[in-house]
Order: structure tokens, then sequence, then C-alpha cells
């Protein structure tokens, strides 16, 4: 992986999450928890970029901080996606996985 490897996976998860929420529009005709998880899901590499650019290095944590949240408020929406039969096991275990899937294609 080159450059900044956190700001990589972060990429990576959003167009998972991008990619998860249209299927459950399209599919599943789901719209509320597919939207919380698109904000949710997307902002995570949002604030880490943002934290790039932070004035100080209490702005820097503050705004990993608030990346944190997101990833535990994304995490919510998964589950709560997968225990309302939303999303099947595979895809669920899938999205929540950290491997990088780069390194086995």
């Amino acid at each position: 992986m080159n450059g900044n490897g956190v700001k990589e996976l972060s990429f990576g998860f959003a167009l998972r999450v991008v990619k998860l929420c249209r299927f459950l529009e399209k599919e599943k005709k789901e719209y509320v928890l597919s939207r919380q998880l698109l904000k949710s899901g997307t902002a995570i590499g949002a604030l880490i970029r943002e934290a790039q650019q932070a004035e100080s290095r209490a702005d820097f944590i503050h705004k990993l901080s608030i990346a944190l949240k997101e990833a535990h408020e994304t995490e919510y929406w998964i589950d709560l996606l997968y225990q309302s039969q939303l999303i099947e096991k595979k895809g669920y275990e899938s999205i929540k996985s950290t491997k990088n899937r780069r390194d086995n294609g």
C-alpha cells in the first residue's frame, strides 16, 4: 500500500458503504437506514482527510476522535441492518472485516 494507509483504507471502506447503500435502496427499497449508514460510513474518511490539515495537535486529535465516533455509529447501522435481515451474513461479515482485500487480489 502506497501513501497513507488509514486514508486509503477509509476511502475503500467508504466505497463499499456507497455500494451497499445503493444495493439497499435498489434491491431492498430501504432508504432510512441506508441513508444513516451512508452519512456515517463516508464521514470517517472525510474526517481523516480533514485531520491531515489540522491547525494544531489538539485539532488533529479532535477530528480523529470524531472519525472514531462515526466508525462506531457505522458499526451500529451495519449490525442493525444484519439483525433486521436486510443484509445477509456473508455481506455483513465482509463489510465488518478489516482485512485489506487488495492484498488478496
